[in-house]
């Protein structure tokens, strides 16, 4: 399994129907069924187009925070998001909803609001602007602006910053918790190992005595290793080196927190960027971390390319590798041997980082056709 390290819209969302500690509940819902429901219950379906689609945006980023962040799961919780409005955002389970709701969540469910730069669907809080006041958007203020013609972008900006912009047709998946379901360890790769070192390079500013993972590489060995297991010993956690889901609850909800990616105010997530030099020429036989680095790579690009075929993460250079490989270099113009050579590790790694930077950022650019409703 290739864990997201971008976000994405869930088919279904686990609303808790109550605040978080209170014995209620769990409903499973789809996720354009949550958002309709949400706005069913938080705005009148008589305001304008351009108030509705704003809220919406609203709180759809606000549930992607909470489903990205892992904000509740990290805590222990069974549940995505609660329908408490002390918490989050008001959910009516059981209730009917309006047509022309309906309508605009069906049209932009799978569209967010992100800070230009970062990663996380924006924390995008909001509130009535009557009764109660907050930093982020008035509901009854963005009537107020649609009326002055303001359109949806306008609202958002006017209440968010400028420097906020659209994310449209992100991917739906089913919900993946970032924590892979078995312990990482020496040896591991892959998105779930960067999610690990980059965490625990945020966490040791504050806790300078965890040693600083340089590079972040995707590739668990042993400096990541020791930097878990003073982690663990700093959190009271058996310091065994190995990124169990305690270790791993611990150590995300720690992150979301120092980085406040679960606040409007947020320092933000970016997308990992790192550079894994040439290692040595590796061919049939080779074992190793690089060689799993190189199938995870091979394994990103195969999602992409139909001229590659997919290749299983196992750390050993078999046969499979190198049919990948070869088919990657005759893809791409090189000379077909099935070795890895500098040539080929450099244009694999330019090929991986196009997708992470044009796939996963440039096709989700704002489109001025829906944010101008």
């Amino acid at each position: 399994m290739v864990v997201p390290l971008t976000p994405y819209v869930p088919d279904f969302i686990t609303v808790h129907l109550g605040a978080p500690d209170e014995d209620a509940q769990n409903v499973i819902v789809s996720f354009p069924d949550y958002i309709k429901n949400v706005a069913s219950s938080e705005i009148y379906p008589t305001w304008s187009d351009a108030a509705i689609y704003a809220n919406i945006y609203a709180q759809i980023s606000y549930a992607l925070n909470r489903v990205y962040t892992e904000f509740y799961r990290s805590r222990g919780y069974d549940f995505n998001i609660t329908s408490s409005t002390a918490y989050d955002q008001k959910f009516i389970y059981g209730r009917n909803t309006f047509e022309n709701i309906d309508r605009i969540v069906d049209d932009i469910f799978t569209s967010y609001i992100r800070r230009i730069g970062n990663v996380e669907p924006l924390a995008a809080k909001y509130c009535n602007g009557t009764t109660v006041t907050c930093e982020g958007l008035s509901q009854w203020g963005s009537e107020e602006l649609a009326k002055q013609g303001y359109s949806s972008i306008d609202i958002l900006k006017y209440y968010y910053g400028d420097n906020i912009e659209i994310v449209n047709n992100a991917p739906i998946a089913g919900i993946v918790s970032l924590y892979p379901g078995r312990p990482y360890k020496i040896g591991d790769t892959g998105g779930s190992v960067v999610i690990i070192q980059q965490s625990l390079n945020e966490i040791s500013n504050d806790y300078p005595l965890i040693p600083k993972i340089s590079p972040v590489d995707g590739i668990f060995g042993e400096n990541t290793e020791n930097a878990v297991k003073v982690f663990q010993e700093i959190f009271d956690l058996t310091p065994d080196g190995i990124v169990g889901r305690a270790t791993w609850n611990k150590m995300i909800m720690l992150y979301v927190g120092i980085k406040n990616l679960a606040e409007l105010v947020s320092e933000g997530q970016d997308y990992p960027s790192f550079k894994l030099e040439f290692p040595e020429n590796l061919t049939i036989g080779a074992v190793g971390p690089r060689v799993s680095s190189l199938q995870y790579y091979l394994l990103i690009i195969s999602k992409f390319d139909p001229r590659v075929t997919s290749v299983p993460v196992t750390g050993e250079f078999g046969q499979l590798t190198a049919n990948a490989l070869k088919q990657f270099q005759m893809a791409y113009d090189l000379p077909v041997t099935g070795i890895l050579d500098n040539a080929t590790w450099d244009k694999i790694y330019d090929t991986y980082t196009s997708i992470m930077n044009v796939v996963l950022t440039d096709s989700y650019k704002f489109q001025n056709n829906i944010t101008n409703s």
